[in-house]
């Protein structure tokens, strides 16, 4: 097989693709201009390129402008054409493989973030030498080792497929359901493989970030001062919002 038809929403009206290209187009570009300005920012300010956190915060921002446009700019391109987008197989598993590495590594990066927090709340006199400068950036660099280390084989395994069914995929990306949907080949072994790789990514790291707040959020509560609680929680709201809507929309899927 050479390529695959990536159907897209074909119950939409061309019009109504086209606000929705629009719309999209919008909220993509605010996504790239957002995170553009916090790397710049850690890169410009020699002190906060220096502090873990922000190390931390400048990967993820980085990460995250990589991570939509391995899907949204083909995803706008077929929006705003009148026929179905066509894709190259190997561009189909590139794609495949960078959107699932990225969000599985966008994953590791946010429970990195979160033991951040707890070693600065829990622990504020080790914390200096528990996450040090060094420490953050082995740390950083192992999410993205270990994302996309994470799904390489089960993608290899699901590229060597024999695809003799139709390849139209009922969808706007290269997903691995439509995917194995039109393998003729029993994939049983290496759809619960990957499935179960899925699971340990989403659960296990939720689990441990959920771990993580609660023994931050009992140390919070038994702070003395009012001040101190309202600073310590002013620097996990917008990392815990993060995690909801990532994880939220995940688990959904």
């Amino acid at each position: 097989m050479k390529g695959f038809v990536l159907l897209g929403f074909p119950s939409l009206s061309p019009s109504f693709q086209l606000l929705l290209c629009s719309l999209l187009s919008i909220c993509y570009a605010f996504t790239l201009v957002g995170n553009l300005c916090i790397v710049w920012a850690v890169l410009l300010d020699s002190r906060l390129s220096r502090l873990p956190m922000y190390i931390l915060l400048g990967n993820f921002s980085g990460l995250e402008m990589c991570y939509v446009t391995t899907t949204v700019p083909r995803m706008l391109f077929d929006l705003a054409s009148p026929l179905p987008g066509v894709i190259s197989f190997h561009g189909c598993f590139l794609q495949f493989y960078f959107f699932f590495s990225m969000g599985t590594t966008e994953s590791f990066l946010l429970a990195a973030m979160a033991l951040d927090r707890y070693l600065a709340i829990c622990h504020p006199l080790r914390y200096p030498l528990l996450m040090s400068q060094k420490f953050c950036c082995i740390l950083a660099a192992s999410c993205w080792a270990s994302g996309f280390l994470w799904f390489l084989a089960p993608i290899v395994l699901i590229s060597q497929l024999h695809f003799c069914g139709s390849n139209v995929l009922d969808h706007f990306i290269c997903d691995p359901g439509p995917l194995l949907a039109s393998s003729c080949t029993p994939a049983l072994g290496i759809e619960l493989g990957f499935y179960s790789l899925s699971s340990i990514t989403i659960f296990g790291v939720f689990l441990f970030i959920v771990c993580s707040y609660a023994t931050l959020l009992w140390t919070v509560m038994r702070l003395p001062s009012s001040t101190g609680r309202q600073k310590a929680f002013s620097t996990c709201t917008s990392h815990a919002i993060v995690v909801s809507l990532f994880y939220g929309s995940v688990m959904v899927t």
